[in-house]
């Protein structure tokens, strides 16, 4: 599962970020709305985390996601801020927010929001994905193959869970570094993954096709 986190405090977005990619979901930080509207360019995020006061202006982050959902955004929205008041609050769920956590916060209680989030919006890409014995699901972050259980690294989860919610899909290998591995400058870290993959699952999960990698049939 993708999801976007935009916060301008180093403070706070390093340790979200290391948390959810602990967690092994696709996280990407923007310090500010520049930053947010170029991920979003490369790809719709499964849950936005946003603050309300960014370098734009006090109310920006209520902007940006009133943009969002008029644009067709359909993933979740939770609003992290220092704002407390009632009014804030009601007028972000308005917009079309679906949470609401007020700063300072525990890491443990905004993961669980946000898995409550991704829970809520499963309907939008599937929660589960299948392909033959292989199944991927999104909310739980669990691998199963032929009925057991395989635990993969974060940055394997991600790829592999790109690759099955486009099964039929052929990813350039420009395309997966930029996504997965931005600042590599070869495609080695890519081709160490792909052969994570099908050491820890099975040869057939990725497969190599002209143009790129996509996901494989049994």
């Amino acid at each position: 599962m993708r999801i976007l986190v935009v916060e301008d405090e180093p403070g706070i977005l390093e340790p979200i970020l290391a948390l959810l990619r602990r967690e092994r979901y696709e996280a990407l930080g923007a310090r500010n709305l520049e930053e947010a509207w170029s991920l979003l360019a490369e790809g719709e995020p499964d849950v936005l985390i946003l603050d309300i006061m960014l370098p734009e202006g006090e109310d920006a982050g209520f902007r940006f996601a009133e943009a969002l959902r008029q644009g067709g955004f359909r993933g979740g929205i939770l609003f992290l801020t220092a704002r407390d008041a009632l009014e804030d609050r009601i007028h972000g769920l308005e917009l079309g927010g679906d949470d609401y956590l007020v700063k300072p916060f525990h890491l443990e209680e905004l993961l669980a929001r946000i898995k409550a989030l991704a829970r809520r919006h499963a309907d939008f890409k599937g929660r589960i994905l299948r392909r033959g014995s292989l199944e991927v699901d999104l909310v739980a972050r669990r691998v199963i193959l032929g009925g057991r259980e395989v635990a993969l690294s974060p940055k394997a989860f991600a790829l592999l869970e790109l690759l099955a919610q486009h099964p039929d899909r052929t990813f350039s290998r420009e395309e997966l570094l930029e996504r997965l591995f931005p600042g590599a400058e070869t495609d080695a870290v890519l081709r160490v993954y792909v052969q994570k993959l099908r050491q820890s699952l099975a040869p057939w999960v990725v497969e190599r096709v002209p143009g790129g990698y996509r996901l494989g049939k049994p």
